[in-house]
């Protein structure tokens, strides 16, 4: 079995032998195996707290990019609204609720929630289902590296 160790900034110049076809929770699991498309195993032994990203190369112990990651198409709620003042409305309620949350020019997406959904129309948003690559913001920590980053607590007194 393939173990791969290393994430590597996306290039799509580099050949690799793997495609690895991650949903978005998958893209966030640092130990993990998985099946390549090409029907090969795989075992993640990445740095915890690695986030991946479409396009990232990942490698093995002496650095050799061996697979790329896409996103996997998922099932997904597309929310969209007439105006951009409602669809900042809906972010900053999803934002309350810590979910997972794409953002889009005219758009926020999320996993399916019948809950969050109902809660998107009574803001006066329209709701699709549909199955397509969920790329969710890696949040107020996720720097460039995509690893946490602890903020210092301002002192007071």
């Amino acid at each position: 079995m393939l173990t791969l160790t290393q994430r590597l900034p996306a290039d799509t110049n580099a050949a690799v032998p793997h495609r690895l076809a991650l949903s978005a929770e998958e893209r966030v699991r640092s130990r993990h195996r998985f099946m390549t498309e090409q029907g090969e195993e795989v075992q993640l032994a990445l740095p915890r707290g690695t986030a991946l990203h479409d396009g990232d190369l990942l490698a093995d112990a002496e650095g050799r990019a061996r697979a790329r990651v896409h996103t996997k198409p998922e099932p997904v709620l597309t929310a969209r609204a007439t105006d951009a003042f409602t669809l900042l409305r809906a972010a900053y309620h999803l934002g309350n609720r810590h979910v997972a949350l794409e953002l889009g020019r005219d758009y926020l997406r999320i996993s399916p929630d019948t809950v969050l959904a109902e809660m998107l129309i009574q803001l006066g948003l329209t709701i699709i289902s549909e199955t397509v690559p969920f790329q969710p913001e890696p949040g107020a920590y996720g720097g460039h590296s995509h690893e946490f980053v602890r903020m210092p607590h301002p002192h007071h007194g």
